[in-house]
């Protein structure tokens, strides 16, 4: 039996209309028993990673995330988001995410648990005996042979990222610029 393209169209058109016809209208609702969000408390906040301020809904159940989505009553984003948006739920439940300072020591094979402070002040007396031993005070310029004042250091290089939101972003630019890095580079496309 052969059906031409006109009589297919014709079909699934009176298919379609019969259905949305005869059948009661769906519904959806935040409290159908299937919905991770059933009975979670809702709360409306900026994404973090850039400077468009696209708008999120951050569904919560006993103090713990459960849900993020886009906010489709924020007049910017109206309810889309961007790949590093979209991805805020792992940033904050994610069962691979570190929650302690692991170092793997110079010729080591393994990796030992350390404490906060340990490792922030081993980060803090590497970088303060970089600086030290790299530091710049005067550099000759080879154009015209003067000295001048440079003050930098060209031990050290800072590299940002995409993970970074914009008051991140902003103090690390500062503190670079305080150690005196002049090689600064920040990838914020995705």
């Amino acid at each position: 039996m052969g059906m031409s393209r006109r009589q297919f169209l014709q079909g699934g058109a009176l298919a379609a209309a019969g259905v949305a016809l005869s059948g009661k209208p769906g519904e959806a609702s935040v409290d159908s028993p299937e919905m991770r969000t059933k009975g979670a408390k809702s709360s409306t906040t900026i994404c973090p990673y850039c400077a468009v301020g696209c708008g999120l809904i951050v569904h919560t159940k006993n103090g713990r995330i459960v849900n993020i989505e886009g906010d489709p009553d924020h007049p910017i984003n109206q309810g889309s988001l961007c790949s590093k948006g979209s991805s805020l739920f792992q940033v904050a439940v994610n069962d691979r995410r570190l929650q302690k300072v692991m170092y793997r020591a110079p010729g080591s094979d393994r990796f030992e648990e350390k404490s906060w402070d340990w490792a922030l002040d081993r980060i803090a007396q590497k970088m303060k005996e970089t600086r030290d031993r790299t530091f710049k005070a005067t550099e000759v310029n080879k154009k015209d042979k003067k000295e001048y004042v440079v003050n930098r250091t060209d031990g050290m290089a800072f590299f940002g990222g995409a993970g970074l939101d914009n008051e991140e972003c902003y103090l690390w630019s500062k503190f670079s610029r305080a150690m005196g890095v002049g090689q600064l580079e920040h990838q914020a496309r995705l």
